[in-house]
């Protein structure tokens, strides 16, 4: 469990709900719910809101799970970062959700655009940090969690420098972190940076989903050093991957549609790394990311790699 300083806690392993069809995203959420799953990530741009929302109120009315038990995080888009949109959008999640609050909410990106853009085609269509200050969104954010709108409150995609930023102007500092981390992106700084400032973090595409060919690396899961780690644990590779996210002190949440995947992901929990498994996974450490955001750097767009990815202090 990740704990919160009001005593609430988090399960380092959720369940992850991005890319999935909606009939798909309502069995594996209830499926989940029935394997023991009590951490479910979501966001308004995965589109899937409302079957999830119906998941949860067939797995309440069925005594699967109270409400008490599930700790739910959800997600602002892009398009709602102007302070007087903050607010309609998180209350627009919640009745998807069927939920009367959230317990993490985060802002999705550190990257604005205009009301309606769900993903930009022109660079006109964005809102430059001075039309939408980050600083400004995480006030609203903040005003929601004081309605009881969210319990906590946190961002994701954002690096070490734009979080030092944050905690300049913030009056309540980000509770969570939720980045893109993998044996081939572990990011330790940046981890070591929020744990320092007591920021949790949770780990996205823990196990390297989305990753091809063309990234000129052979998949984590079919890297050597995992599968021999596997081997030895008598474990699967998905679970070496899992169980060295958590070890870390970070949360994971690998998505799946399939029960045996779910049931063989949730038992990652039980999967305990040594010293020297560790320090190999360590050595696999590349720098690959996945999710590059770019789009948001379009040609014109008031955004540059080094805005979202650059670290200088």
């Amino acid at each position: 469990m990740i704990k919160f300083s009001n005593n609430d806690a988090m399960p380092l392993l959720g369940l992850g709900t991005w890319r999935t069809t909606r009939e798909e995203t309502y069995s594996s959420v209830f499926e989940a719910l029935k394997t023991g799953y009590r951490h479910v990530d979501c966001a308004f741009i995965y589109g899937n809101e409302d079957v999830i929302g119906q998941a949860f109120s067939d797995a309440f009315a069925q005594k699967i799970v109270r409400r008490e038990e599930l700790f739910v995080t959800s997600k602002l888009w892009n398009d709602a970062h102007e302070r007087a949109n903050v607010r309609p959008a998180l209350q627009a999640t919640l009745r998807s959700l069927h939920l009367d609050y959230l317990d993490l909410y985060l802002m999705h990106w550190p990257v604005a655009l205009k009301r309606g853009t769900l993903f930009p085609s022109r660079p006109d269509e964005f809102l430059s940090p001075q039309q939408a200050p980050l600083a400004e969104t995480w006030a609203a954010l903040e005003e929601c969690r004081r309605q009881g709108l969210c319990r906590h409150i946190g961002v994701s995609n954002f690096t070490q420098r734009k979080l030092a930023e944050l905690l300049q102007t913030a009056t309540q500092k980000p509770e969570m972190n939720q980045v893109e981390l993998h044996p081939y992106l572990q990011q330790p700084e940046l981890v070591a940076f929020c744990q320092k400032n007591d920021i949790h973090v949770t780990a996205y595409a823990p196990l390297g989903a989305g990753m091809t060919d063309k990234a000129g690396k052979t998949p984590i899961l079919q890297n050597p050093a995992i599968r021999e780690i596997a081997q030895k644990h008598s474990c699967t590779e998905a679970q070496v991957a899992l169980a060295w996210g958590m070890a870390r002190g970070t949360a994971v949440i690998p998505k799946s549609v399939k029960p045996h995947r779910l049931a063989e992901n949730f038992a990652s929990q039980s999967v305990t790394l040594d010293e020297s498994d560790t320090a190999r996974i360590a050595s696999l450490g590349c720098d690959l990311r996945i999710t590059t955001g770019a789009l948001w750097t379009m040609d014109g767009s008031p955004y540059t790699a080094e805005y979202l990815w650059g670290n200088e202090e």
